[in-house]
């Protein structure tokens, strides 16, 4: 009996912690005026967007940009890590900061109690360190499951980086059984005014300070002929805006459809979504990974969702030379998108997050060719072969299925 009423309580917290989110404010009105005065956000035109879909050359690029900064460098990872490659960034963070340059460096303070120890000695080396959303118990309060996902760089506001590469040595080195793939993008030119915004949105919130100084937002000329339009996302902030444009692509869909997560675990609406584009005929090709990072629970909740999909003529790939944490999508050589965002309840409703639309022919093509080359080193998954996986197998699925929103 016990045993029964611990499993309801489970239930009942997970389905209160997990339910539709009341929606909290990052900044006030005013202060939100404030920084919107500063930042022309119909200013997209004009961006040079470098893709990156290997850690290393991107680093190596960040590190580069950083050591030129001048005036500000502000971070943001969902995870930063105190192991080498956190350690090589933080380093490289402590020797702009003596220099006078200021630093800011944002993490999600769940996210990475292990590296407290590290933030401390940043802090005694002149960077402004801060946790997103700190709490003393877990998931006590609703807002706490409220995480931080974003991934920016911003250097003297005239360059950024964004999308799902976190600061961590298995995105350098790989896993024991394969290597970390994942994108990134590197941003010259106006569209950076929009990242800055959204890290000053963040900061304010976190530390109660508003950086609404016009030495924030420099003035950008063009510094290429791509469009950039940055959406945010979250309970504390803008709402399921992402999913929203996610949903939106996929219902004007045409042609075909490429989309790259580390889970597929969809809301009604996006599986809605997906689900006619395909029976329009669109070819919709979604890859995900063959195995989870860390544990089961996550694949198998993932795959639970795949027979419906397929049924309705959805392609599915899993990536088997490592493991897939790439969140991108291309869709009829019109639009794509790099940023954070995973196809899960949790990006859509429950985390910050940060995606980079652009609306240009060859750049989507750009895309869509990255997950062309991931597609080929991946195992296509049809219905038949499907629907012959064990009957145990489909009640673990269904089971993982309950936990989804939570992982």
């Amino acid at each position: 009996m016990k045993v029964i009423i611990i499993i309801l309580l489970l239930v009942l917290w997970i389905a209160w912690l997990t339910s539709k989110p009341k929606r909290i404010a990052l900044v006030g009105e005013e202060e939100l005026a404030q920084l919107n005065t500063l930042l022309e956000r119909n200013l997209t035109e004009g961006n040079h967007i470098e893709t990156y879909p290997d850690f290393h050359p991107m680093v190596v690029r960040l590190l580069k940009d950083i050591a030129s900064a001048q005036h500000f460098v502000h971070v943001q990872f969902f995870k930063f890590e105190a192991d080498a490659i956190g350690q090589c960034i933080g380093d490289a963070l402590a020797a702009k900061a003596k220099e006078g340059v200021e630093v800011r460096l944002l993490y999600d303070d769940i996210s990475n109690l292990k590296s407290k120890w590290y933030y401390r000695k940043l802090s005694q080396q002149g960077v402004q360190v801060k946790g997103f959303g700190p709490v003393p118990i877990p998931f006590l309060r609703k807002k706490d499951n409220y995480r931080n996902h974003r991934k920016v760089v911003v250097i003297d506001g005239a360059i950024g980086y964004m999308g799902g590469m976190n600061i961590a040595d298995r995105y350098y080195q790989g896993l024991r059984w394969g290597d970390w793939r994942d994108t990134q993008v590197r941003i010259a030119g106006p569209a950076v005014a929009q990242l800055q915004h959204a890290f000053l949105c963040d900061w304010r919130y976190a530390t109660g300070d508003l950086l609404a100084e016009k030495q924030y937002f420099p003035k950008m000329e063009a510094q290429g002929d791509l469009p950039g339009r940055i959406l945010t996302s979250g309970p504390i902030g803008d709402g399921p805006v992402i999913m929203a444009e996610f949903c939106r692509i996929l219902d004007e869909s045409k042609e075909y459809v490429h989309w790259e997560s580390p889970y597929f675990i969809p809301t009604k609406a996006v599986m809605q979504s997906l689900v006619k584009a395909a029976q329009r005929g669109v070819e919709v090709h979604i890859t995900i990974p063959s195995r989870g990072d860390r544990g089961v629970l996550t694949p198998l909740a993932s795959q639970s969702y795949i027979e419906e999909a397929l049924q309705a003529g959805v392609h599915f790939y899993f990536y088997n030379k490592g493991y897939m944490h790439s969140k991108i999508l291309a869709c009829d050589d019109r639009i794509a998108t790099v940023g954070s965002t995973n196809i899960d309840p949790r990006s859509y409703l429950l985390d910050l997050e940060i995606n980079l639309f652009v609306e240009d022919r060859g750049y989507t093509r750009q895309i869509k060719e990255i997950c062309l080359k991931d597609e080929q080193e991946s195992q296509i998954i049809t219905l038949e072969k499907w629907r012959q996986r064990p009957w145990v197998r489909r009640i673990l699925e269904r089971t993982a299925r309950l936990l989804s929103a939570q992982l």
